[in-house]
């Protein structure tokens, strides 16, 4: 992991120089914030890649299913993060763990009625393609790198019990609400409750910055909401009563906003290291300031 940590820090270090001798601070700062967003989120975006050129060239006479290519395709990216150390084992840890929880939700979902996926296919289980696990495994993917190249800190953090009780007590919601009432309003107001001093320490080149994580969580569920709209407007699922070209109903983009808490809490099992549970400021030093890192509590690989 400090391998992968240096090699990142180099090229980022050589990027940054180059835009910042070329651009003002703030927008090379910012340019520098989404090329590093947008390399946390490889495997989603290659997964989108996928599903749209599908959509656009599959024929129905084709001998191979729609989703069993893209499972086949999955796959193939899985095996080329790992033999390229673009994810680290660890982190292929909690990705299998993402798969695995994301297709038991997606068979009891499927089931209740709440969407469908509309295609043939062999590698299906109770009319769930086995594809849709790797949908949310890229957001673990996305999570457990977007944590290590932007060498985050999580400050200051609650005690890891109460997390784990809320991500729980979210997962069983999406479930128990078909039978009992919803509780998705008391479950907003814990996220806010419990993370409401909670800061994303993350770093850009020579520079610390900090986000409130409830912010984060926000931000993060209007991209995956509009992500989501590719899946819908490419028929790899659609919800009741929706067509092709109706956009998802923004209130999903609230159930984005809890799924994200129970992806992050699963991540922060394999990477508690990043959790300080007193607050934190990165202290810089002369030695620091040029080299552009600054005091950590260290990553264990």
């Amino acid at each position: 992991m400090d391998t992968q940590i240096s090699s990142t820090r180099a090229l980022e270090r050589r990027l940054g120089d180059w835009m910042r001798a070329r651009l003002p601070f703030a927008l090379a700062e910012l340019v520098m914030f989404c090329l590093k967003q947008g390399w946390a989120s490889l495997f989603g975006g290659l997964l989108l890649i996928g599903m749209t050129v599908t959509n656009r060239i599959w024929q129905a006479d084709w001998p191979v299913a729609r989703y069993d290519a893209l499972l086949a395709y999955a796959l193939g990216l899985q095996v080329l993060f790992l033999a390229l150390r673009m994810e680290s084992l660890r982190e292929a840890k909690v990705i299998l763990l993402f798969h695995l929880t994301g297709t038991v939700m997606e068979i009891f979902k499927v089931n209740a009625g709440s969407w469908a996926y509309p295609g043939d296919g062999v590698f299906k289980l109770w009319g769930v393609p086995l594809f849709s696990g790797f949908m949310y495994a890229s957001v673990g993917s996305y999570m457990a790198r977007v944590i290590r190249l932007f060498e985050m800190r999580f400050a200051p953090y609650p005690p890891f019990w109460t997390t784990m009780l809320l991500a729980t007590a979210i997962y069983v919601n999406f479930f128990a609400h078909h039978f009992l009432p919803d509780i998705r309003l008391m479950l907003f107001a814990a996220t806010v409750l419990l993370f409401a001093r909670t800061r994303i320490w993350y770093h850009i080149g020579g520079n610390w910055y900090w986000m409130p994580l409830p912010l984060a969580a926000f931000l993060s569920s209007v991209f995956l909401w509009l992500a989501e709209n590719v899946g819908t407007a490419t028929r790899i699922w659609l919800y009741h009563g929706q067509g092709a070209g109706d956009w998802v109903s923004l209130a999903k983009m609230g159930s984005w906003y809890l799924l994200l808490y129970v992806s992050f809490v699963t991540v922060t099992i394999v990477v508690r290291d990043v959790l300080l549970p007193q607050g934190w400021h990165p202290r810089e030093t002369p030695a620091t300031s040029r080299t552009g890192s600054a005091t950590l509590p260290p990553l264990s690989g």
